[in-house]
């Protein structure tokens, strides 16, 4: 998953889809995850970051990644 080329982002984690005018604000960890979609990251590869960092369960952050990503999607941020 990548963040469509025109959605532009903050370090403070706002969110502008200049497409539709919206715009969105994530917390401290939406943040990293967008940072990471920037980067090309797999879901995989933020899964595993999460994990090492805060020695959390894989199959939880699976499933919080899974909402996250619906979220992003149901608001047109992302390339498929």
């Amino acid at each position: 998953m990548k963040l469509k080329k025109n959605i532009a982002t903050s370090e403070a984690g706002l969110i502008f889809n200049p497409g539709t005018g919206d715009s969105f604000s994530v917390n401290t960890i939406g943040n990293v995850i967008l940072a990471m979609l920037k980067e090309s990251r797999s879901k995989q590869e933020i899964i595993d970051f999460f994990s090492l960092k805060y020695d959390a369960d894989k199959n939880q952050l699976d499933r919080d990644m899974d909402d996250f990503f619906e979220q992003l999607t149901d608001y047109n941020l992302l390339d498929k």
